[in-house]
């Protein structure tokens, strides 16, 4: 089977001296592993129990460590006894948190510790760095023989609590359980029993200093709140005080809602209108009788008239002596005495009447006059009481401001000495809500170190693949000393030599190791297949309408376009400094090979790439039987580009690409005009990749000539045929031009035969 993953060393045949170092390089494989392994079986069980042996051994020699746990329940949100608090309560989750992260963190404060290490006397233990009952008995030994030890300094039991302290700090582990309020205490020891104990006494200092510290708090809170009430009594009872003596001076005096003079002034204006209204009346009454008396009305008309029982009492006279006139004027002469008499009875009667109704004008007159002057005395009382009224008003501005200073300090005032006394209260309440759900108890089973059979365990494994890792080294090393080091070529620089020399003292091709080639896959899922002889609109050649299979539009990133550009990237590698690098595509099928140079060249063209594709296939020509299709529609547009004596110029593409058809010559002067059209367009800069379609299979000189000039090969195998023979038959035609193999196509197409019996696949 065909194996790319090694360079092409076909030719190659190892020398005498290189066959130990193939041999040894190779030698080592898993097999042998596993062969070496069981020859040494019993040596690495032996290793795999001393191993379990050591381990038991110093799993037994470990001190062993029980662990007491605690738990407690921390709740932020704290028992409301009082109205307010010292601090906010967290309200959010994340505050929570915090606080139920803090309290844990004042578990172990020192605070805390010191506690315990005084409640446990840890400092004279000697597992917490204490010095245990050593000292008492060597103070007893030396008592006997009349010596007297030095009583330990202040600084040296200081020095002893803190190392107590330390080792504490190391026993505890604190842990809190996600998204609650359990926090666990953990103690570990070497005596179950002081574990068990250490937890419990944790705890407790912990709820005592959490109490201590409430009522240090409430305490201090007190004592700021007391010092500052004096001073606050002192500063409201000034405001007040000067409050009431600008009052007295300015004759601010009424009520609590309103002072006198605003209510005078309010009496006042009330009265004033009412005078007004009493004013405009009179007018009124004595206007009407006015007119009545200027009018031939009757003047008993008026309703000061109708309502007197003397005018009622004239007018019913009136009219029985108007009615006695009558009926006298009926039966008597004008000029009989009773008629006359009873005539002026009636203008006696009339004359009164006008009389009395006199008398109410002159009444309404009184009236009016005083109405008039009650009216002048209100409105002098009223300016008076106005100028007074603003005399109060602009003393007013400063009254307001004094009782906002005396409002404020008494506010302040009154929140201090109810906030002074809540504390005060508050120092003798425990607002905790934190509490003991599980006392520690005696463990039963030690935490470290595990149980042997995993010290065993453990042990046995690291014997085993010590042992095994030393015998894989030591052969492994022993073979890497016996085995010949491998010759290693020194690069020195080559003399100057004529191309004749050189090329009689180059070493043959097939020795120099080439590049690993690439492998990219043509399938039928990269193409679409169009009828033949379908030109682009305008005349205009379209090399995807030729009636080959050519790249689906679209798809920028599928596996063959990749597998392309790494190739192409590779020649541009090989091809060094040369600004136009020509790739030949050689294969056996002929069909396949220009259908594969097609879209290399369609590809290149899709990146941006200038592409000059060539027919060097001077036997078939198959491309340039495409593109001179007799029967044309219309001729395609040509470049300056020529091959040969007959000329066959260069034709221009909508696709990106110009194609140089084959020239009708011989086959040497074809290669040569080809070589000199690759030369001209380098020359002339237009493109960026110069791709050879050929030449054919055999090879002649021409061809091996053509390929010499090219900077790459790519093969083009078709998967119809076998590979690894397609593959045997191009290296073998190209002999030393093989180094220059960059890539392999494996054409995966179906054949032509076979596609044009499935028409449903053409567009």
């Amino acid at each position: 089977m065909l194996d790319y993953n090694q360079p092409i060393e076909r030719a190659r045949h190892p020398t005498m001296s290189e066959a130990p170092q193939r041999t040894s390089e190779a030698s080592f494989n898993v097999l042998e592993l596993v062969n070496l392994l069981w020859r040494r079986k019993i040596a690495i069980a032996s290793a795999a129990l001393i191993g379990a042996c050591l381990a038991v051994t110093v799993g037994k020699s470990l001190t062993p460590r029980y662990t007491a746990t605690a738990q407690l329940y921390v709740d932020p949100r704290e028992l409301q006894l009082v109205d307010r608090e010292l601090t906010p309560r967290a309200q959010d989750v994340s505050g929570m948190s915090m606080v139920v992260e803090s309290q844990a963190r004042l578990i172990t404060s020192n605070s805390v510790l010191l506690r315990v290490i005084e409640q446990a006397n840890l400092d004279k233990d000697p597992e917490f760095g204490g010095g245990g009952d050593g000292k008492s008995l060597m103070s007893s030994l030396f008592g006997l023989i009349g010596l007297q030890l030095r009583a330990p300094a202040a600084a040296d039991g200081k020095e002893v609590q803190l190392a107590a302290l330390e080792a504490l700090n190391r026993h505890i582990t604190i842990r809190k359980t996600e998204k609650s309020f359990i926090v666990d205490i953990e103690v570990w020891s070497t005596d179950p029993a002081k574990a068990a104990m250490l937890a419990n006494t944790l705890t407790s200092a912990y709820l005592t200093e959490s109490r201590s510290s409430q009522a240090l708090a409430a305490r201090r809170a007190t004592s700021e709140l007391s010092g500052r009430l004096k001073e606050l009594r002192e500063r409201l009872r000034n405001a007040e005080t000067t409050l009431a003596t600008y009052k007295a001076q300015n004759n601010f005096v009424g009520t609590q809602d309103s002072l006198i003079s605003d209510q005078q002034l309010s009496s006042s204006n009330q009265r004033l209108s009412a005078a007004r209204a009493a004013t405009m009346d009179a007018q009124a009454r004595l206007d009407q009788i006015e007119a009545n008396k200027r009018t031939a009305a009757d003047a008993g008309a008026i309703p000061e008239a109708l309502q007197s029982p003397t005018i009622a009492n004239l007018r019913a006279q009136y009219a029985d002596a108007r009615k006695k006139y009558a009926e006298q004027t009926a039966e008597l002469g004008p000029r009989h005495p009773a008629l006359r008499q009873t005539e002026k009875q009636v203008e006696d009667l009339k004359r009164t009447i006008s009389e009395e109704i006199e008398r109410f004008a002159q009444s309404a007159k009184n009236d009016l006059t005083r109405a008039r002057d009650y009216e002048a005395s209100l409105n002098r009382a009223l300016e008076v009481q106005k100028r007074q009224s603003l005399q109060l008003s602009q003393a007013g501005v400063r009254l307001r401001e004094l009782e906002r200073e005396a409002d404020a300090s008494r506010d302040v005032y009154q929140s201090f000495l109810k906030r002074s006394r809540e504390t005060e209260e508050q120092e003798t309440l425990n607002t905790s809500a934190a509490r003991v759900i599980g006392e520690a108890t005696v463990p039963q089973r030690r935490s470290f170190p595990p149980g042997m059979s995993l010290f065993a365990m453990i042990g046995f494994i690291f014997g085993a693949l010590a042992a095994a890792c030393w015998f894989v080294a030591a052969e492994h090393l022993f073979n890497g000393a016996t085995a010949p080091e491998p010759r290693r070529r020194e690069r020195t620089p080559a003399p100057e030599v004529s191309k004749p020399q050189a090329e009689a003292a180059a070493p043959p091709p097939a020795l120099a190791l080439v590049e690993k080639p690439l492998i990219a896959r043509l399938q039928e899922a990269d193409v679409i297949r169009t009828l033949g002889a379908i030109l682009a609109t305008g005349g205009s050649v379209d090399l995807t309408r030729v009636g080959w299979p050519t790249l689906r539009p679209g798809f920028p990133l599928t596996t063959l376009l990749n597998a392309l550009r790494d190739m192409r990237a590779a020649v541009a590698r090989r091809a060094g400094d040369k600004t136009m690098p020509v790739i030949a595509l050689v294969g056996a099928e002929t069909s396949g090979r220009s259908v594969t140079a097609l879209n290399f060249a369609l590809a290149a063209a899709r990146d941006g790439s200038r592409v000059l594709m060539i027919d060097a296939d001077h036997q078939a020509h198959p491309l340039s039987n495409k593109i001179n299709r007799p029967g044309k529609s219309a001729p395609a547009k040509a470049g300056w580009l020529s091959i040969g004596n007959k000329v066959a110029r260069e034709i221009k593409t909508v696709n990106g690409i110009s194609v140089l058809p084959a020239a009708e010559s011989d086959v040497g002067k074809a290669a040569d005009a080809i070589r000199k059209a690759i030369a001209q367009a380098r020359s002339a800069g237009g493109y960026d990749l110069v791709i050879l379609d050929g030449p054919g299979m055999p090879l002649s000189a021409a061809g091996r000539q053509l390929l010499d000039s090219a900077d790459a090969l790519v093969a083009v195998l078709p998967t119809s045929l076998d590979i690894n023979d397609s593959m045997e038959e191009i290296l073998a035609a190209l002999g030393g031009a093989e180094r220059k193999l960059a890539g392999v196509v494996l054409d995966e197409l179906t054949p032509a035969t076979q596609t044009r019996q499935r028409g449903k696949q053409y567009a």
